[in-house]
């Protein structure tokens, strides 16, 4: 660990720079070039760059980077799906599974207890690289990635900016993607794209802690210009504080792991003048869909299907709001069936046919209680937030029935007013400049340990007694 580290209680051993390194230059990248080599060098050694924690590569061969840049075939993908899933562990003894209808639901649960037994036998373990997913509840998970799976999720999001009408393909000695974070520990990199004419990507951490001095990021980011840049909203944010605003050149932004506010996602487009990706997808199953407006997700044309499923496990009504339950078959590690995403949305039917997800809210259908014992779902308080122009937020109700809310930008009173409005009860509000200050990683947008139903003690309130907000906007 560096003096760094050491002086720090709370440095972690794996976040150490290279302490996981275990590879070679050349197994990373068996097809590296001459100029693939530079471009890396340049990459690691530059003098603006952030500290790098670790090491990683594609690891494909020439036959692997062209059968990578094609998607997999969709025909009859869920027959052969079923039959791989069919041979796991986890399903030995269940009885007749002959359709997917069959297959009970599973959940996070049970890869944490046991993933061995969701990894086919006959897995070409080669082709495995180990990937975490921290979730919003509960330890890590770690699960097999498949190297080619991975090297095809970066040509799905080449393929989703080019149907925009935006021509992606390298372009000098741009970096072709930059993945950005904004925590106080994160794993970082410098790499190669051995399928995009071997140009740079990197994930790069934008907290001020993890460079020289507070001009290194902005002057690192100008240089090497990405094309591309993925984040979660919290990080997208930062882009737009204003020593990077001016700093970066975006083809297009992604955005995923948290919900995008319509407000933020109009502030990016504003300010980089690029269309916005909002992908909704876990680890577990790779993406599922994604949008560029404040509409439903679009369902992705690729190795997965989507199901609205009650608590039993059994359909919802066509149109009516259930917990989205996705098999999926993109990793042939981790041929995941009728897995329950802890997420809730409607399936819709888009105009030109194609399945939607409307009106989804991440990780918790949380209701929260009215003053009256009216349960109010929290796609109603996302709806209010976002018209007032909030960025991001977290709503929370004890048992008792209160409610304090914190929002990032957008008008505290307006929100305020609604806020009571909507829940028939006093609503203190904080305000913050950034999403950053709402706090890092995942924060839970919306929680509430009251009961539908149960009578609270908390005054009913029609309309509130004072507009302004509990703290001042800063």
């Amino acid at each position: 660990m560096s003096e760094r580290d050491e002086a720090d209680p709370l440095a972690l051993p794996e976040y150490a720079p290279g302490a996981t390194a275990v590879l070679g230059d050349a197994e990373r990248w068996p097809t590296l070039d001459s100029a693939g080599a530079a471009r890396l060098a340049r990459l690691r050694h530059h003098p603006h760059a952030p500290r790098w924690v670790h090491a990683t590569g594609d690891r494909l061969t020439a036959e692997q980077v062209e059968r990578t840049r094609h998607p997999l075939p969709v025909d009859g993908w869920l027959d052969e799906h079923l039959a791989a899933a069919r041979g796991l562990l986890h399903y030995r003894g269940r009885g007749d599974l002959a359709e997917l209808a069959d297959f009970p639901t599973i959940a996070r649960a049970d890869l944490a207890r046991d993933i061995a037994s969701f990894v086919p036998l006959d897995a070409d373990f080669g082709r495995m690289v180990q990937g975490s997913s921290s979730g919003s509840t509960g330890a890590a998970l770690v699960i097999p990635d498949d190297v080619e799976e991975v090297a095809r999720g970066f040509h799905l999001l080449v393929d989703l900016v080019r149907a925009t009408g935006v021509d992606w393909r390298p372009d000098g000695e741009r970096m072709a993607l930059a993945h950005v974070v904004h925590q106080r520990t994160a794993f970082t990199y410098a790499s190669v794209i051995s399928g995009f004419g071997q140009r740079t990507m990197a994930r790069v951490n934008l907290h001020p802690a993890d460079w020289q001095d507070a001009s290194s990021r902005r002057a690192f980011l100008v240089d090497q210009d990405p094309q591309v840049i993925t984040g979660d909203p919290t990080s997208l944010a930062e882009l737009l504080e204003p020593d990077l605003r001016d700093a970066v050149r975006p083809l297009a932004l992604f955005s995923g792991a948290m919900a995008l506010s319509g407000p933020l996602r109009s502030d990016l487009e504003r300010a980089f003048a690029c269309p916005v990706f909002d992908v909704y997808g876990l680890h577990e199953t790779r993406p599922i869909a994604v949008r560029t407006d404040d509409g439903p997700f679009r369902v992705l044309d690729r190795r997965v299907l989507v199901e609205t499923l009650d608590e039993a496990g059994l359909p919802v009504p066509e149109g009516e709001v259930g917990e989205l339950v996705v098999t999926a078959g993109e990793n042939p590690l981790l041929p995941l069936v009728r897995y329950r995403t802890g997420d809730f949305g409607r399936l819709v039917r888009l105009p030109d046919g194609a399945v939607g997800i409307a009106d989804l809210e991440g990780r918790e259908h949380t209701r929260f209680v009215a003053g009256d014992g009216r349960s109010v779902p929290c796609v109603d308080l996302t709806q209010v937030l976002q018209a007032h122009g909030a960025a991001g937020w977290t709503v929370e109700q004890d048992a008792a029935g209160d409610v304090r809310a914190s929002i990032a930008g957008g008008d505290p009173v307006a929100v305020r007013r609604a806020l009571e409005a909507l829940l028939g009860r006093p609503v203190p509000l904080r305000r913050v400049d950034r999403l950053i200050d709402l706090g890092e990683g995942k924060p839970r947008r919306y929680r509430s340990s009251a009961v539908p139903g149960w009578a609270t003690t908390a005054p009913a309130v029609t309309a509130p007694a004072s507009t302004a907000p509990t703290s001042p906007p800063r």
